[in-house]
């Protein structure tokens, strides 16, 4: 039995083996092959359009920008707008200076604007230095001075005994004085890097040389010889166009004083300006590429040859600012598409340097067909200076209008203003504008009140400097 059993379990043991041998092998299919899916490559972008830019090499810097660095297709109008900075000099000594300080004695001088011109003198003289010269011009018909010479205290001491003697009387022969300063500032003038005409006068010249285009012709003469003009206009009845073209022909600085008063402040300031210069004989030329013509320079004068579109600029002293805003039509290429709008050049005589100094920069705009990003992507700070510029223009042409009565056409002008402010305002913010706007309010209301002759020329005076500051020249008006 126990055989039998044995027997009987090996065989069920050899059956069952055979059993699970014998079955097939499930065997789990491999998984279908992943998909294969391309990861996406975004396309290139196009290049960026130019940042505000910074270009120096020597003691003045050029900061350029565009109101819209992004443009639509077909023709744009651009404002460019170049910020030209002179180097800041901490603790440096003043540069010596050789000056002739040219005064107006015509008979419209008498009383108070003379007693203020000769004390504003006397202020000069005690600002001089030993190693400054100093030469005394006034005139009327005829022209009389004290010969240039070194600030020594004796000489120092001259100098105030012969402002003393400086008496009104005759017509007012402009051209004689700047002459004889000419004459005075020459006789030193290689020895000396800074070399001014200081002219003061508060009426219209009647005697001399009284054709305006001869008058400058004389101040472009004087500039030549590397001698700088400032013209201080005193009182209502000077020509301020004229004396704002002495200031721009001869390089230097121009202010309208209201008050004689100010006269010995103003002396002070363009001393201190002509005694720290880092750069004159200073150029800003645009070099405008294909597809791109010029508008306007606004508030200076421009020369054009080709391409080449050339901006004489005042002599600079250490940090003085000043702005040049141009508007150009730009032809816009395909989208996605940089294009260029301006190369720029600045070129001057660095004085700290003592050499030829020249830095470029170029801007260029992109091309996009979508409205919103040229809005989004508009240069809030370009905007505003290119809205005060044009708002300058309008301002000189009220100025005019209220000269010759038009009081209606002044008062649209300015409201012309405040328009462009609000719009500019929608860009950059209210408190970006918020003095312009309250300036062309004040201009408003003035011109409103001016009812007598002086008022009115008092206004026109006062709109045409503002109107100077407004188109960039920041440092060389007072």
């Amino acid at each position: 039995m126990n055989k039998t059993f044995t027997f009987l379990a090996l065989a069920g043991a050899l059956a069952l083996v055979a059993l699970v041998l014998g079955m097939p092998r499930v065997v789990s299919p491999p998984p279908p092959p992943t998909p294969h899916i391309a990861t996406p490559v975004p396309p290139t972008p196009p290049p960026p359009p130019t940042p505000p830019a910074s270009a120096s090499n020597g003691s003045l810097t050029m900061t350029s920008r565009l109101s819209h660095p992004y443009i639509t297709p077909g023709s744009t109008d651009e404002f460019v707008t170049v910020d030209v900075t002179g180097a800041e000099v901490p603790g440096s000594r003043r540069s010596a200076v050789n000056l002739a300080l040219v005064i107006d004695r015509s008979g419209s001088m008498s009383g108070y604007k003379l007693a203020q011109a000769k004390q504003a003198a006397r202020h000069l003289v005690g600002l001089m230095r030993e190693e400054d010269r100093l030469a005394i011009v006034h005139y009327g018909s005829d022209v009389k001075s004290l010969p240039s010479m070194p600030a020594t205290a004796s000489n120092r001491a001259r100098m105030l005994e012969y402002i003393e003697g400086i008496w009104d009387e005759g017509g007012t022969n402009i051209s004689a004085g700047l002459t004889t300063g000419q004459h005075q500032v020459n006789t030193a003038r290689s020895q000396y890097q800074v070399n001014r005409i200081i002219l003061i006068s508060d009426g219209q010249p009647t005697e001399g040389v009284t054709d305006e285009e001869r008058l400058k012709r004389v101040v472009k003469d004087i500039r030549a010889e590397g001698v700088t003009v400032s013209s201080l206009g005193v009182g209502t009845d000077f020509n301020e166009d004229l004396m704002q073209a002495f200031a721009e022909y001869g390089a230097g600085a121009y202010g309208f004083l209201e008050d004689a008063a100010r006269l010995a402040n103003i002396f002070q300031k363009d001393l201190q300006q002509a005694t720290t210069q880092v750069a004159r004989n200073v150029e800003l030329s645009f070099e405008l590429p294909a597809g791109v013509t010029l508008g306007e320079v606004l508030g200076y004068r421009a020369h054009q040859a080709g391409s080449t579109v050339r901006v004489a600029m005042p002599d600079f002293s250490a940090g003085q600012t000043e702005r040049v805003v141009a508007r150009v039509t730009v032809r816009g290429a395909a989208v996605g598409q940089a294009v260029s709008v301006t190369g720029l050049k600045l070129a001057y005589t660095d004085l700290l340097k003592n050499g030829t100094v020249e830095s470029a920069a170029s801007l260029s705009a992109m091309v996009t067909d979508r409205h919103e990003e040229v809005a989004a992507r508009q240069d809030k700070e370009a905007t505003v200076f290119a809205v005060r510029a044009r708002s300058a223009a309008n301002l000189q042409k009220a100025a005019e209008a209220l000269k010759v009565g038009r009081r209606d056409e002044a008062r649209q002008l300015i409201q012309q203003n405040q328009v462009m402010f609000n719009e500019a305002a929608s860009v950059a913010g209210a408190p970006a504008v918020a003095a312009d706007m309250a300036e062309q309010q004040a201009a408003y209301e003035e011109y409103e009140q001016a009812q007598s002759a002086e008022q009115v020329n008092t206004a026109v005076k006062k709109s045409k400097a503002k109107a100077l500051k407004d188109f960039g020249r920041l440092g060389s008006t007072y």
